[in-house]
């Protein structure tokens, strides 16, 4: 008989109240004699990502049920990053990470639950609960509840990113109010997380890929009836995980994370799983430095161009094989260790038995990559000491190289207003500022910024750097976390309107052309600027949060 933590508050005579409690709510002591199963719902009526969880964690349930547990539903909150864009809520989105693994921390050793099941499915949710998960280090499985199917527009397969780059259409005249109307109406078809390669999909990708989701979790869509299946699935699969005493630690670990690693570059993921797969393995106790993103990155192809990319979407990569299919080409490469346990039970090698690509338009074989390099790419130089990240593989090739004169913003509010009434032109390099996880406070995504410039078609021609994040679902030379942030007297603070600034992707380089002597007389005279918001947990957040190129961690 397996030794359960439950019984701390199910068995014996000393626990007669604790279980007197669980009867009030009409579980059985047949019931209480099984073990205890989390079942994390991010279930609610705010998010299209979660709005469906609902029936995921009932699914789920019934899976725990069949195996011969005892499922106990918890809630967790989650914030629509897309609703959250463009004013204040985005400062408490990249903040909620933390609350969400501080409250399933709670909740499940104050129930003295032997095991979870997580069922997230948007940008800081799924992040947030697998880093509950591995601090915790009791059996868990990751069930998300899948991407949406793609809208339609013009004819179009499309998705959210082309919604934020039609304002930018509408604001310099390209479409009228009637279209902007008609890709409104279109562009999100019903539940799931939004159907491009964004944060969401892109961190439910790598939970498969580092293992402690089932296969299928990153791609099956919302709608489809293997979701319901896959949480069943998931619910019998923490069973077996309890029987045998396999935790999260013993599947996410140093060579997982490499495995991750990897599926992120063939992808081209959010450049925000960067953030996570640094908190993420800071929670698992491994060591991860941004020097590591850049050696895979140079090594591992870009097979995929999910939007906002390219034009295909979340439901073409399920339909040409899913996660298994790519794995099993980084496999054939070499660029993944197959040996290692999953959430299954099996290893890698044993998940991906047959699986192969069916559709070379949405994975492209090894020997036929969109880049021979990965979707990702870190940067260091004089505005970025400790490092800054650009999604690669979502940058036009004439602007893997680009300098020119740098216009300065304290807040993304500045930056789009600029934007919005044409004071941006070719060339630029848009600076925002006082965005970090600090400064923000909160690093808030800035797709109104990227999606405008790319409405207005500067996205060829105009670049963007911050300490501040950008949306997955941004494109063009969109640079972020730059590290230190203004607020922590990072250089970004001492760049001056006018200065020119290099960026060179393939060289991993940005700097602003100006002299050391200049920068260091710039800087005696620096006194940052104090975050924004002064009450609230915001901001102790600002209080305790480290730096963006250590995953934005509380301290």
């Amino acid at each position: 008989m397996m030794e359960l933590r439950s019984a701390n508050v199910t068995q014996g005579v000393e626990r007669a109240p604790n279980r007197s409690l669980f009867y009030a709510m009409g579980y059985t002591r047949e019931e209480l004699s099984q073990p205890l199963i989390g079942v994390v719902s991010a279930h609610s009526e705010i998010v299209p990502g979660h709005a469906h969880l609902d029936k995921i964690a009932d699914a789920v349930k019934a899976g725990v049920r069949m195996a011969g547990g005892t499922p106990v539903l918890i809630p967790a909150i989650g914030v629509c990053d897309g609703i959250a864009m463009g004013h204040v809520g985005m400062k408490y989105s990249l903040a909620s990470r933390e609350l969400i693994a501080d409250s399933v921390e709670t909740m499940a050793i104050a129930h003295q639950l032997d095991g979870l099941v997580l069922v997230p499915n948007c940008d800081k949710i799924v992040p947030g609960m697998l880093m509950a998960a591995l601090r915790l280090n009791i059996p868990s499985v990751v069930c998300s509840g899948g991407p949406m199917m793609a809208g339609s527009y013009n004819g179009e397969e499309v998705s959210l990113s082309k919604m934020f780059e039609a304002v930018g259409a509408r604001k310099v005249g390209l479409i009228d109010d009637k279209q902007l109307e008609e890709c409104e109406t279109g562009v999100c078809p019903g539940c799931g997380s939004c159907a491009g390669m964004y944060t969401a999909n892109s961190m439910n990708c790598l939970c498969e890929a580092i293992g402690i989701a089932l296969p299928g979790n990153g791609t099956i869509p919302a709608v489809h009836c293997r979701r319901i299946q896959l949480a069943k699935h998931a619910g019998m699969a923490v069973m077996e995980l309890l029987r045998r005493g396999i935790k999260p630690r013993d599947i996410v670990n140093a060579s997982s994370i490499r495995n991750a690693l990897a599926c992120d570059m063939a992808l081209g993921c959010s450049t925000n799983t960067v953030l996570h797969l640094l908190a993420i393995a800071h929670e698992a106790g491994v060591e991860l430095d941004l020097a590591l993103f850049n050696e895979i990155s140079a090594k591992v192809p870009n097979i995929c161009h999910l939007a906002p990319a390219g034009p295909t979407h979340m439901q073409d990569l399920y339909a040409a094989g899913g996660i298994p299919a790519v794995q099993a080409e980084l496999a054939e490469g070499g660029y993944i260790d197959t040996s290692l346990i999953t959430a299954t039970g099996k290893t890698v090698a044993e998940n991906i038995a047959g699986a192969h690509v069916t559709d070379p338009a949405a994975v492209r074989p090894l020997n036929d990559p969109f880049s021979p390099t990965g979707g990702l790419q870190v940067l260091w130089g004089n505005i970025a000491p400790d490092g800054c990240v650009v999604k690669r593989s979502a940058v036009a090739p004439e602007m893997l190289v680009h300098s020119g004169p740098a216009r300065v913003f304290d807040s993304e509010d500045d930056a789009i207003d600029a934007i919005y009434n044409s004071r941006i032109k070719d060339g630029d390099v848009v600076v925002i500022r006082y965005e970090g996880p600090k400064g923000g406070p909160g690093m808030r995504e800035m797709l109104n910024p990227t999606s405008a410039l790319a409405g207005m078609k500067l996205d060829r021609t105009v670049a963007l750097i911050t300490d501040g994040r950008f949306s997955g679902a941004s494109r063009g030379a969109s640079i972020g976390h730059v590290s230190p942030e203004a607020a922590d007297g990072g250089p970004i603070g001492l760049i001056r309107e006018g200065d020119t600034i290099h960026i060179d992707i393939p060289g991993a380089s940005i700097n602003v052309e100006v002299s050391d002597e200049e920068l260091a007389a710039r800087r005696a005279a620096y006194v940052p600027r104090e975050p924004n918001i002064k009450t609230g947990w915001l901001a102790r957040y600002a209080r305790l949060v480290g730096s963006a190129n250590t995953g934005a961690v509380l301290k």
